[in-house]
């Protein structure tokens, strides 16, 4: 259990008056809670030798909801006191009107327990982690002579809420998350090139802090940098391109999943609105978002409106069969929630969201996926991207790619980008690995301003005819 448990309608709101003000506020409304949060987080920096920063944050407060309709009253405050509540209370109801509606059903209750409620910032002393980022600092010079840079985070946080319902429910949740991410810098030849690795996830910091596990992060990192030292220019055209596993998922995070949020659906504007039933990708493609892995950095045991979340099926063997929804836009559709109603924090409305999105496997050795390239490529790590939503285009950088002919790896390739659209990309999967992994634990999704911790997976998986933009001359 964390040091201090956060109990706002025990110490700092009366329990039977706050009911009282929310129902006030939600009276003739169609939804509506009052959320409370408790936040602690700590992070550390080394850069270059140097401890860079080191912060440690705490934050409460409350953000009380009313729903009519399409529209939302939202209202926020750091000040967890009855006066404030009111004036919230007040605020958002404006979003009410004159009512008129009809208050949705509460949440279903859970039992479930996807992670400890252990603090992760208390597990180990200050001075015991600064002396860690030094290590591994120390450890990957000692490895290879041109490391010229090391850089090394690592991250905790806790996060307590509880949800106030209308109906005088209660419900409370306990977030832990840790996280470690290590990027190194080599240089041969007055060529300087940079990998890096990292992960984590719902539990204590002991676990990124293991020698067996950040050792393998920074012998990844250091891998990278060396694959990309020897890299040549990627070329420009179509090929054929292999997904690796795991992270590689980013990319169906990104250009398919967003699109299958219930709000966009809705709306209208996703590239998938209307195709409900109808196949959206290649036979054997199955799609899923599941908030339920234990331990996984996307999870939740309730969401942020207190719904239980859920493994649901978004795409079953090619076809489109759900969208992810929260209370209001699965209200609204006519269909029941799915556990995806996310917020950042306290000071922000609750919205349809993934959680860990991935790809499941097929039956075949991704070494086949290879081998079967005349001339292709075989993408095995990304960074940054873009997307557009109402259509699905995007654009991925590649931090690790191999150009492969006759079936064989040929060279790792640098500067290699993948261009093209969700809806078309599901359609020209060719072949799916049966080594379906899930990211090492390092996702987070922005959405409207919004940024909250996810997860994506997939196999390794054969897409045909991918625009890749290169940086050969």
């Amino acid at each position: 259990m964390p040091e201090t448990d956060f109990r706002p309608f025990e110490t700092a709101f009366d329990a039977d008056d706050a009911l009282s003000v929310l129902r006030e506020a939600t009276a003739g409304a169609d939804d509506g809670e009052l959320f409370c949060e408790n936040r602690i987080s700590e992070s550390l920096v080394l850069d270059d030798q140097r401890i860079k920063s080191a912060s440690y944050n705490a934050s409460e407060g409350f953000g009380l909801r009313a729903v009519r309709g399409e529209v939302t009253g939202y209202a926020h405050s750091t000040h967890m006191t009855m006066e404030a509540l009111r004036r919230a209370a007040s605020t958002a109801r404006l979003a009410v009107g004159d009512g008129g509606g009809v208050m949705a059903d509460a949440p279903a209750p859970t039992n479930q327990r996807l992670y400890t409620d252990a603090d992760p910032i208390a597990g180990a002393a200050f001075s015991v982690k600064l002396d860690l980022l030094r290590e591994i600092d120390d450890f990957l010079r000692a490895l290879d002579a041109r490391v010229v840079q090391v850089s090394v985070s690592m991250a905790a946080s806790l996060q307590q809420i509880e949800i106030l319902r209308p109906e005088g429910g209660h419900l409370r949740d306990t977030r832990p998350m840790s996280r470690l991410n290590i990027s190194v810098m080599v240089e041969q030849d007055g060529r300087r090139e940079s990998g890096a690795a990292g992960g984590g996830g719902r539990a204590g910091l002991q676990g990124v802090m293991a020698r067996a596990t950040w050792e393998t992060m920074a012998r990844e990192a250091l891998r990278i940098a060396l694959v990309n030292l020897r890299a040549e220019p990627a070329p420009a055209g179509v090929f054929d391109v292999v997904l690796g596993p795991g992270w590689p998922g980013i990319l169906l995070h990104e250009a398919i999943g967003h699109g299958l949020e219930g709000d966009f659906n809705r709306k209208g504007s996703s590239a998938f609105a209307g195709l409900m039933g109808s196949r959206v990708a290649a036979p054997g493609v199955t799609v899923l978002d599941d908030g339920t892995i234990p331990d996984r950095r996307g999870s939740i045991t309730i969401d942020d409106e207190g719904t239980p979340s859920a493994r649901n099926v978004l795409i079953e063997d090619g076809v489109l069969v759900g969208y992810m929804q929260d209370r209001q836009n699965a209200r609204l559709m006519g269909v029941a929630a799915t556990g995806n109603g996310r917020r950042e924090s306290y000071a922000h409305a609750p919205m349809p969201r993934m959680t860990n999105t991935y790809m499941l496997g097929g039956d075949t050795d991704p070494a086949d996926l290879v081998a079967g390239l005349r001339d292709g490529i075989h993408a095995v790590g990304f960074g940054g991207g873009q997307v557009d939503i109402t259509n699905g285009k995007f654009v991925f950088s590649c931090t690790e790619a191999y150009r492969v002919k006759d079936g064989k790896v040929v060279a790792p390739i640098k500067g290699a980008t993948l261009i093209g659209d969700g809806a078309t990309a599901l359609t020209k999967i060719r072949g799916l690995g049966n080594d379906m992994a899930l990211d090492p634990g390092m996702g987070t999704c922005g959405k409207a301003g919004q940024w909250v911790p996810v997860g994506v997976g997939q196999p390794s998986l054969l897409i045909g005819g991918l625009t890749v933009g290169g940086s050969a001359a």
